[in-house]
């Protein structure tokens, strides 16, 4: 059975984007969502292995959380410090999407370092699917740098760059370059710290 996270948020659509991220960065997990601490208390709270919380939510049943701390992620509105529940985990979620991709990975990291507590991942996910130059790419890619940056730090063609971008984004079934960071630095190919 997949370990699983809870979501508690009663605004759908942010709950839906951030399901979406977290099932990219842990691909291993099942992601349930609830809009009220009702609907998680009726599904068996204590089998989640995190709870993703609107701050609101954490204030209101604050005893709950206190005592699930460790398993605890505030979702906060602010970068400011002062805003944020200190005994908690907490991640900025009014941020753009590579930042908050950038937030859900060093938090993995930091909590599972090299998948500590985590279920070994799926054989499929941990098979090599990109040759050693697509890897090259791919870091570039995460780390920032355009086509034409790429091409001339690999002393490769820009039409080489841009089909060895196209094979990468097709092996990997991915659509945009959040989702592509999240594959390389889970996989061990780009440091956190490079993005």
């Amino acid at each position: 059975m997949r370990p699983k996270v809870a979501i508690i948020d009663p605004n759908t659509l942010a709950t839906l984007g951030l399901k979406q991220i977290l099932q990219n960065v842990m691909p291993i997990m099942t992601i349930d969502t609830f809009g009220t601490m009702t609907e998680l208390q009726a599904n068996h709270p204590d089998e989640y292995f995190h709870y993703f919380v609107a701050m609101n939510i954490v204030l209101e049943h604050r005893q709950f959380f206190t005592e699930r701390r460790h398993k605890t992620i505030v979702l906060t509105l602010s970068l400011d410090g002062g805003s944020q529940l200190s005994e908690f985990h907490s991640i900025c979620i009014n941020v753009p999407e590579k930042q908050l991709v950038h937030s859900l990975l060093a938090l993995q990291q930091h909590a599972h370092p090299h998948g500590k507590n985590l279920p070994p991942m799926p054989s499929v996910l941990q098979q090599k699917i990109l040759t050693d130059r697509e890897i090259e790419v791919m870091s570039l890619i995460v780390q920032g740098y355009i086509n034409k940056e790429i091409a001339d730090r690999l002393n490769i063609g820009l039409a080489t760059v841009i089909t060895h971008r196209k094979n990468i984004m097709e092996k990997l079934g991915m659509k945009s370059v959040s989702a592509l960071t999240i594959y390389a630095v889970m996989h061990g190919y780009v440091d956190i710290n490079k993005i």
